[in-house]
């Protein structure tokens, strides 16, 4: 039976296809990217590296995950991490862009080597963030809201009292998921194609 476990080093494979395969507005990113691994080297793994007690899979029975929650509880220390302890070991495959992004693939380099465009000073007052993802077959099942609590228990009992998420503002199912869940909208002047949204990490009865 599907069961949420923490993440393992051996879940590394899973949980890249898992970003890659749901990253392109909740679909599948390889149609629209050349090389779409720059999505699970920003969005997925460097988190697992460096905050394992955050790193969540929905594990589906036989050992193989099939999504995934991650999280970083304070942003700003995240960030520093992730440039000196992340970026280096990821420069060779994804390069910075040499100038202004030109192509979709530039463009997720260029998120991918500008880690402090998570410092957004209107979330300030929830300093945790998260990232989730599951495939396609596994939504529409409760699993999401399971690995939500999941993650937020996780930060509550550190006393990490609320988090944020950025999402594409596109990705209508996503919206309406985080919705039930209890975020709400946080205000953020010019925020491009993302919306952001935050929530305590109590009321989980509520989930």
């Amino acid at each position: 039976m599907t069961h949420i476990r923490r993440y393992r080093p051996a879940d590394r494979e899973a949980v890249e296809d898992i970003c890659v395969r749901t990253a392109h507005e909740g679909g599948d990113s390889r149609p629209h990217y050349r090389d779409p691994a720059v999505f699970p080297a920003t969005f997925a793994i460097p988190y697992a590296v460096l905050e394992p007690d955050l790193a969540f899979v929905l594990d589906d029975g036989e050992g193989r995950a099939v999504g995934y929650v991650v999280g970083a509880a304070d942003t700003p220390r995240f960030v520093t991490a992730f440039r000196t302890r992340w970026l280096p070991s990821v420069t060779d495959r994804h390069p910075p862009p040499a100038g202004p992004p030109r192509t979709p693939d530039e463009e997720m380099a260029g998120l991918l080597h500008h880690p402090e465009r998570m410092l957004v000073p209107e979330v300030a007052a929830y300093p945790a963030h998260l990232h989730i993802d599951l495939l396609p077959d596994r939504q529409g099942r409760g699993h999401g809201r399971e690995l939500m609590r999941t993650l937020l228990q996780a930060l509550g009992d550190r006393n990490v009292p609320a988090v944020h998420l950025s999402m594409v503002t596109a990705n209508k199912p996503a919206r309406a998921f985080y919705d039930r869940l209890g975020f709400h909208e946080i205000p953020v002047p010019a925020p491009g194609p993302v919306t952001y949204l935050g929530r305590t990490t109590d009321e989980l009865d509520a989930l």
